[in-house]
């Protein structure tokens, strides 16, 4: 079955937020690529923009999180966008909250980790990056939907 995995813009910040991630999910980065890797004559990269990342991917688990530094050129990213959340499916109770714990440090927890109407674990925040988070453990899937 095919693999969704996220992909997440910023305004120059990416390099942070994805160390951030990746103190919070562990692992290695299995790419960063910077705009001044690039050599493309026709779109050239300003100067101040040169390391910044063009390409940073982030496995967890069988899935990727995926993102880049979106070019001045191209226009601001809405820090604040409400269209999508990501959402992480944990294998236990304490995954959850280590998870939720450690990405909501400096965000804004819109509902807190909690029994939940319809039996899971869960709880939403938004990050300090102003990415938007839904963690939940469901004891029925432990992790697998």
């Amino acid at each position: 079955m095919a693999l969704i995995n996220p992909y997440i813009n910023f305004n120059g910040n990416a390099e942070e937020a994805f160390n951030f991630y990746k103190s919070v999910f562990g692992g290695e980065f299995a790419n960063i690529t910077r705009f001044k890797d690039l050599n493309i004559p026709e779109n050239p990269i300003a100067d101040h923009e040169k390391e910044k990342i063009m390409h940073i991917a982030l496995p967890i688990g069988k899935n990727v999180l995926m993102g880049n530094d979106v070019p001045e050129r191209m226009g601001r990213v809405s820090e604040n966008e409400n269209r999508s959340k990501i959402s992480i499916a944990a294998e236990s109770k304490e995954e959850a909250e280590r998870i939720f714990s450690g990405l909501t440090a400096g965000g804004s927890i819109e509902v807190p980790m909690d029994e939940s109407p319809w039996g899971s674990y869960f709880g939403m925040f938004r990050d300090k990056y102003g990415i938007e988070w839904m963690v939940d453990f469901d004891p029925k899937h432990k992790g697998k939907v």
